[in-house]
């Protein structure tokens, strides 16, 4: 069995090789580069399947490094930050990111998110999965492909947007809750603020451009989660 690849990116060597020791300790492939630039070029060349992501680097910072990534990679990424306000971690959240802790942290805790990040499936689990197709008007979702068209166009997702969306689309008219989706796209035991599910859910928004205030295809409902409509409307 190939062991996890692991690409650790930050700057802070003490905490770098804390953070090592542990996740190889788990078995795990642990590669380490201390700067932007060199993150970008390392993950074309592993191929990862997670990453542990600095917001603070030289050359690029985290976030900019995430956006570059996200145009070819789809591994997780857990982003760290040396700060606890709450716009770090949306638009890290925003640019990509799966999962995010706030320096300083327990190691123990990084190995207990990375694992279960690993263990969240990169499939959508609801009826979506069995049907395949979902034609929805001009939206169109193929489950074996893994691609979403909007009036013929390709509709460019993240691995989460997209298993939100077969979730959703697969039992239309249906109400998740927040916590729902959490179980259902991110896992059972992945423990992560609710918000993280709307951070996701307005990215995806915006790629549909489905306006949250004239929904055609996800609906909120206010004080309980989020539906996709039943009707199958063209645009």
């Amino acid at each position: 069995m190939t062991a996890t690849r692991v690409l650790i990116v930050d700057d802070e060597p003490a905490l770098v090789e804390l953070v090592r020791r542990y996740l190889a300790a788990e078995g795990m492939d642990v590669a380490i580069v201390r700067d932007g630039p060199s993150a970008v070029e390392a993950v074309r060349e592993r191929h990862p399947d997670l990453i542990v992501l600095d917001v603070m680097l030289p050359g690029l910072d985290g976030f900019e490094v995430l956006r570059r990534l996200r145009t070819f990679s789809d591994a997780y990424v857990i982003m760290l930050t040396a700060r606890a306000e709450e716009i770090d971690r949306v638009v890290g959240l925003s640019v990509g990111a799966d999962d995010y802790l706030v320096k300083p942290f327990s190691p123990r805790e990084l190995v207990a998110r990375v694992k279960a990040l690993l263990r969240r499936p990169r499939t959508g689990r609801g009826d979506a999965a069995s049907a395949g197709h979902l034609e929805l008007g001009e939206l169109i979702v193929d489950q074996p492909t893994r691609t979403v068209t909007l009036g013929g166009q390709l509709v460019p997702l993240t691995a989460i947007e997209f298993d939100l969306l077969s979730t959703l689309a697969g039992e239309r008219g249906v109400v998740f809750s927040r916590q729902r989706l959490l179980d259902r796209v991110w896992g059972m035991d992945y423990v992560a603020d609710e918000h993280v599910v709307d951070v996701h859910l307005a990215n995806l928004r915006r790629k549909l451009a489905d306006d949250p205030s004239r929904p055609v295809f996800i609906e909120t409902v206010r004080g309980v989660g989020y539906r996709f409509r039943m009707e199958e409307r063209s645009r």
